[in-house]
């Protein structure tokens, strides 16, 4: 028998079963106290979020090895997050069990640190499709034009840039404020024109940043939710780039924007560009009750106090009706459109019962419709406003972005240990219901991050120095290739953990880029980094036919250091990851097979007796396949 702690959440033996569990479950706890320890009888103190512990007595289940055993069974409550501890009575008094590193238990004198357990509904089926595939995120406007589009003909005021390669506009007017008005006109036919590329990738989801109307080229402040921005397209070549896409196996998934829309709207419409009569124009327009007017019209709610986007009112029942419950409300249209889901911008800042009509709305349209939420924590037990979320208890969010991957990666390939790195990952999946977690969006740059080469690259004093600095610094030379080693490390990574590895358009060719704009440059068409790209379609590939590597088990071998290995199984494949971030090489010995083969090289490696020792070159990152 492997030597037993006095308790760890994440071993079968002392909790059965792993995780978060369904509602109506049976649960079981088992503790084991060293005999020296005098225990005379054992408690769970468990209680509901928010509620005062229950006391349930454990039952001495006999002895194992020099310790004693104490379990219970519980039938697991109503869907929600639960806290859970251990009270164990000594003839000298009380001791607890309370949650440490790794799930561990640690003893101590007074109440501690509690485990967490998710209780969700099991009857909710997760649109499970998008974590066994490959995401492609496009951000619309940078990353295919077929032609040069003419900057005048639209409701708002536009600069087109006419180099495809210039830098997007980052310095303020003379007022301060940057309009975020430039464009450079990536279409919807573009992204057509591209499939055959995207296709090369393996991609299996285009998730698109807004394409509807707006005035800003990054079209988060919405002007019509029902429209596609003229510069992109139409409806027409939004259906048309469903069907194509759909022809190469690929789903189309949207970005929804309902916590705010824009100053520059038909809705609000405060600069009269709309026929439309809006809420900053009349109390009698159709939209005023979407907005929070202290002193109409010029003081309002907006997001983050940014005037230009102003706030709505998600649980107005004319707004409900506008965007999920009509019959052809925006939910709806764009899924009958073409699209097989949504991602839920800031969804931390919707109403947990508005995501449940979305999620039921766009269900009702389309059964295996996919809803996923912009939230940068752990999703589990996120509290936002007061409010503890109740995204993953069922009837609400498929799964969310994954925010703690990109940051736990960013930390290790930049000197964090990487014990670190696996306990925020086996954290997730502790607290994750198990299909949640395996359709996880696992991204290591966004819109709204900087370029995962600049991240993981860039000098600490980047960021003091000025905006120019940023705009015009490429990474060249030495410090060029350094940084596509970590890219590659980092790629890797992200390609093997559970969910759905995504990429940010332009990073599997190279491009660079600060924080926004820089991080919005268009994707390099005709300058790609070839050497890069190539090791991208070759990982891509490696996902897209490793059944480990899309739905197995995983499992840490080692996290130490500068060292991860991990284990993706299933009972046909087994994989093996192992990262080497120092600029050593190491050893390390696989047991349990007698033959490795590197699933980038197809090279094979033979050992005997059972075990192979594998070489971790430095700053590598490295993917076998046991035979």
């Amino acid at each position: 028998m492997k030597q037993l702690s006095v308790y760890c959440s994440r071993q079968e033996i002392y909790k059965t079963p792993f995780g978060a569990v369904q509602s109506g479950e049976q649960v079981t706890f088992s503790i084991y106290p060293r005999r020296l320890a005098g225990v005379l009888s054992a408690e769970l103190l468990f209680s509901a979020d928010g509620e005062d512990f229950q006391i349930i007595p454990m039952d001495w289940a006999g002895f194992a090895g020099a310790r004693d055993c104490y379990t219970i069974t519980i039938t697991a409550g109503e869907p929600g997050l639960y806290w859970y501890l251990f009270r164990m009575i000594t003839a000298d008094g009380a001791n607890y069990i309370c949650r440490s590193t790794g799930g561990q238990g640690q003893v101590l004198a007074h109440p501690g640190e509690q485990y967490q357990m998710t209780v969700y509904d099991g009857n909710y089926q997760v649109a499970t499709w998008f974590g066994k595939g490959i995401t492609y995120n496009i951000f619309p406007d940078r990353f295919c034009r077929l032609e040069l589009p003419p900057a005048d003909g639209y409701r708002s005021t536009r600069h087109v840039h006419a180099d495809w390669s210039e830098v997007p506009t980052y310095l303020p007017d003379e007022r301060g404020e940057i309009w975020n008005n430039d464009f450079f006109g990536g279409s919807l036919r573009g992204v057509i024109s591209k499939l055959d590329y995207l296709e090369s990738l393996n991609v299996r989801t285009l998730y698109f940043n807004p394409i509807f109307e707006a005035f800003s080229n990054h079209r988060y402040d919405t002007g019509d939710y029902k429209s596609i921005d003229p510069m992109m397209g139409t409806e027409e070549d939004f259906k048309a780039l469903c069907d194509a896409a759909g022809q190469r196996g690929m789903r189309v998934v949207l970005d929804g924007v309902f916590s705010h829309n824009g100053y520059d709207s038909k809705y609000f419409n405060a600069r009269g560009h709309y026929d439309s009569v809006g809420a900053y124009q009349s109390k009698e327009s159709p939209y005023y009750d979407w907005y929070d007017f202290s002193k109409w019209p010029d003081a309002y709610s907006s997001w983050w106090g940014i005037y230009t986007l102003p706030q709505v009112n998600e649980m107005n029942e004319k707004y409900l009706d506008y965007i999920i419950e009509g019959p052809d409300s925006v939910i709806r249209h764009w899924l009958e459109a073409g699209a097989s889901g949504w991602r839920l911008d800031v969804a931390d800042e919707l109403p947990d019962e508005f995501i449940k009509k979305l999620n039921h709305a766009a269900r009702e349209t389309k059964p295996d419709a996919l809803v996923i939420g912009e939230v940068w924590e752990d999703a589990s037990n996120k509290i936002s406003y007061g409010v503890r979320r109740r995204y993953f208890q069922g009837g609400e969010l498929d799964s969310v972005m994954n925010y703690p991957l990109r940051d736990g990666i960013m930390a290790f390939l930049t000197g964090s240990p990487a014990e670190d790195f696996a306990e925020k990952m086996e954290s997730l999946r502790e607290n994750y219901p198990h299909d949640i977690f395996y359709n996880l969006m696992n991204i290591i740059g966004t819109h709204d991050t900087p370029r995962a080469i600049t991240a993981l690259s860039a000098a600490p004093g980047d960021w003091d120095a000025s905006r120019d600095y940023r705009a015009h610094h490429w990474l060249s030379g030495d410090a060029l290739e350094h940084a596509k080693r970590l890219l590659k490390m980092a790629a890797v990574i992200q390609f093997t953990m559970p969910g759905s590895p995504t990429i940010y358009y332009g990073d599997e060719a190279g491009q660079q880029g600060y924080e926004d704009p820089f991080n919005r440059r268009t994707y390099p068409w005709g300058r790609e980094d070839t050497e890069l790209l190539a090791f991208y379609r070759a990982l891509c590939a490696i996902r897209e036919d490793s059944s480990a590597l899309n739905e197995g088990g995983i499992s840490f071998a080692l996290a130490r250091g500068g060292v991860l290995i991990y284990e993706r199984t299933t009972p046909e494949e087994r994989v093996l990851v192992a990262v080497n971030r120092t600029t050593e090489t190491r050893r390390y010995k696989i047991t349990g097979t007698e033959q490795l083969t590197h699933m980038f090289s197809d090279e094979a490696y033979v050992g005997s007796r059972d075990s192979i020792v594998i070489e971790l070159l430095p700053e590598c990152a490295d993917i076998y396949k046991s035979s």
